[in-house]
């Protein structure tokens, strides 16, 4: 199983604090988009490491267009030598028309064409075919030389999608080269719902499930004492409790029995009551989203749950001692 890492958004920092995850055995590097870019730290990643694959996961799409990220990935993918996945999300409604000011409708047929709009681009400036997308959401009808980036040695990057519901995870199945499912995801949703969403996709462009990655950053308790298993638990069920509380993830406790915490959740989430909330979700639901025990335990849970449904896990493990984190990322990855 690959293990992906994440470095922060200190740009003075980050290419040491990538060489370290590589040293360690990290299969990839991460970055998220939220109060910062998420693509200059991978650019200087990039610059400081050899091995390690290079994603955002996420970076939001429909906050720019498929020419932007077109570009972007291409950049990032010449960098790094064919290292960069480019990770993309949707966002929720309310951030891209107030947050970003950009277009909402229909965010799985929106997502489909804008990846389908980006591969157009790459493929007309890899091939020379003249540039003909016309879409629904996109057009993209003009190329010229002069625009056309020429270092095109390492091709295009690896496309993964973020989803939850089964439309997205469907799309993601036709369109993407893996998928990035939510931490907030049971065993039984991955089995039940995510797998065959993205078994319809592959059918729709004639893919196998080896054409394709799984990531799933699985919740993760562990401490080296009593004392930081404890607050590992705590903190993990007030995230559990967080997004719990969010309307479209309610079909993810309904596949737990659970469906009707989500109403009191959010009930609770917009009267401010954040720690309360995490007091709602008992151990057993806990233990729905998340392994938990000795930092020698984690990894037998990992595979023994997990290791026939994915190929690639991020967990929270990064308060541990490195020798720790170590022979956890090595367990994972020999497996």
């Amino acid at each position: 199983m690959k293990v992906d890492g994440g470095v922060g958004f200190d740009l003075s920092k980050v290419g040491e604090e990538a060489r370290e995850a590589e040293a360690m055995g990290y299969t990839g590097i991460m970055t998220a988009e939220t109060a910062h870019d998420p693509f200059f730290p991978l650019a200087i990643a990039a610059q400081h490491t050899k091995r390690v694959d290079l994603a955002t996961s996420i970076a939001v799409a429909f906050s720019r267009t498929p020419m932007t990220l077109a570009n972007i990935g291409h950049d990032l993918n010449a960098a790094s030598q064919g290292r960069f996945i480019l990770g993309l999300g949707s966002q929720i409604r309310a951030h891209i028309t107030k947050r970003f000011s950009m277009p909402w409708s229909s965010p799985a047929d929106r997502m489909r064409e804008f990846i389908l709009a980006m591969r157009a681009i790459w493929n007309s400036w890899y091939t020379g075919e003249p540039l003909a997308f016309t879409g629904k959401f996109y057009t993209h009808t003009l190329m010229t030389p002069f625009f056309t980036p020429t270092n095109i040695e390492h091709g295009a990057p690896r496309v993964f999608l973020a989803a939850v519901g089964p439309r997205m995870t469907e799309v993601a199945g036709e369109v993407a080269d893996g998928v990035i499912c939510h931490a907030f995801t049971t065993e039984k949703y991955l089995r039940e719902v995510t797998l065959p969403a993205l078994e319809r996709g592959f059918a729709k462009a004639g893919k196998t499930r080896e054409d394709f990655e799984i990531s799933y950053p699985v919740f993760v308790n562990t401490g080296r004492d009593e004392k930081e298993l404890a607050a590992a638990t705590i903190a993990t069920k007030r995230q559990i409790a967080f997004y719990g509380s969010t309307p479209a993830y309610k079909p993810v406790l309904e596949s737990i029995g659970v469906g009707e915490l989500q109403g009191e959740l959010n009930t609770m989430s917009k009267q401010g009551r954040w720690e309360e909330m995490g007091e709602l979700i008992t151990d057993d639901i806990m233990n729905e989203f998340a392994v938990s025990g000795a930092p020698a335990d984690i990894p037998g849970q990992i595979l023994s749950r997990y290791g026939d449904l994915v190929d690639r896990t991020a967990a929270a493990y990064a308060h541990l001692p490195k020798d720790d984190r170590k022979n956890l990322i090595q367990a994972l990855t020999s497996a």
